[in-house]
């Protein structure tokens, strides 16, 4: 099977033809070409729009990998695993019994709510938007349905409708959590995460908690805020994204360092790619090891390659988006063990490997015991904090085992 895309992307207010992507999928594995368009070459404000898959030549680029044969900028585009679900399910609820290529699942995101600035269609097609997917955003008033939707999803019962009205979530970066694009009161674009009904602690809270705190402690930070649907928490987290109703290029950290799903990288790693590709290096990589001290604090251990991400800057340049996908984890649930090392040291969240890393971010020890200082600080009553919020007792006993905020530094 072969099927061929034209890539776009709104850039300087206009919707500019970038390239041509040929997708070949064989019995035995699958890959791509990629060419940039001559009009996208030829445009003053051109950059490559993934610096380390698809440098700004005129030539052809090939992808191949046992994973995906997407280049990375195209890959951070098309749908997480809970996507891939509703994708499936709304394919068979069709009538289409066949498997599902890359492009299939690229496609059916609506295209409003894709993340980052890039647009896709088929050669032979007129729009950016697909049957699949095609449907107006949801407004926060039909959050009650939403949720009925995701638990319908969750145990096998949905309809055609539900999933319609859960396939306009664009965004990748969660992973298997249910979830849905919704306009916020004021009209931004934002995500709604739901709760799950077999979950034993609100994931919800955990997840604005930390969001809550990480912007106390200095971090930039996605906005988010917790909405009660129902007497069930729904985690509200706006899309950083958009500006002044414009789409901003974006890149995850696996992308940047042009690494795979389930390739090993530390925040070391990240930190090189700052140096290379950020407009602003010294201000990233300070602001990247926060996180890191944050995240070590607070138990942040699923802290893999996507859960990081660039925004087009300028010049062909990037800078570290807002931080996003922060979550507690109990210590019952996984050893103190986070997803991407802050070093080759080793896995451990420590607070100790993160001051011998100081130096590959740009920080004297002064100015990195400050930042641990301002972190710590901001942790402090974190318990009341989560109260007001309305977490749970019970939940709050969990939450404690894996944010560090009353134990010394």
């Amino acid at each position: 099977m072969t099927d061929t895309i034209e890539i776009y992307i709104d850039h300087a207010g206009e919707t500019r033809l970038a390239g041509r992507c040929r997708y070949v999928a064989k019995r035995r594995g699958q890959s791509s070409v990629f060419e940039y368009a001559d009009e996208w070459l030829d445009y003053p404000g051109a950059f490559a729009l993934d610096p380390a898959n698809l440098p700004l030549e005129d030539r052809q680029i090939y992808t191949t990998s046992d994973k995906s044969a997407l280049p990375g900028a195209l890959r951070d585009t098309a749908p997480d695993r809970w996507g891939q679900q509703l994708i499936k399910r709304a394919f068979r609820k069709a009538g289409e019994e066949r498997a599902l290529s890359e492009i299939d699942y690229l496609l059916a995101i609506t295209d409003q709510t894709r993340i980052g600035a890039l647009r896709y269609k088929r050669e032979s097609e007129d729009t950016f938007d697909h049957d699949i997917g095609h449907y107006r955003i949801p407004p926060l008033i039909q959050l009650p349905a939403l949720i009925n939707a995701a638990d319908a999803v969750q145990t096998n019962t949905e309809t055609a409708e539900d999933l319609k009205l859960l396939l306009n979530e664009g965004s990748p970066l969660g992973g298997a959590r249910p979830k849905s694009a919704v306009t916020d009161n004021d009209g931004t674009l934002a995500i709604a995460k739901f709760p799950k009904p077999d979950d034993d602690r609100s994931i919800p809270h955990g997840e604005v908690l930390a969001m809550i705190l990480a912007a106390k402690a200095g971090v930039n930070v996605a906005a988010a805020r917790l909405q009660d649907v129902a007497g069930r928490p729904v985690a509200l987290i706006t899309r950083f994204d958009r500006r002044d109703g414009q789409r901003i290029p974006f890149l995850s950290a696996m992308s940047l360092l042009g690494l795979n799903d389930g390739d090993d990288a530390a925040y070391t790693d990240i930190a090189e790619s700052i140096r290379m590709h950020s407009s602003a290096p010294t201000e990233d990589l300070h602001e990247l090891w926060r996180r890191i001290v944050f995240g070590v604090s607070i138990g942040n251990l699923d802290d893999h390659l996507r859960n990081h991400g660039f925004l087009y800057d300028r010049n062909d340049k990037w800078r570290l988006s807002p931080a996003y996908d922060l979550n507690p984890v109990p210590l019952a649930e996984k050893a103190r063990e986070l997803t991407t090392w802050i070093s080759e040291e080793g896995p451990a969240a420590d607070l100790d490997i993160a001051r011998r890393a100081a130096p590959f971010f740009a920080l004297k020890g002064a100015q990195a015991e400050a930042i641990i200082g301002e972190v710590t600080a901001a942790l402090k009553g974190w318990r009341n904090t989560a109260r007001q919020m309305g977490m749970s007792a019970a939940d709050i006993a969990v939450y404690a085992t894996a944010i560090q905020g009353d134990a010394p530094a």
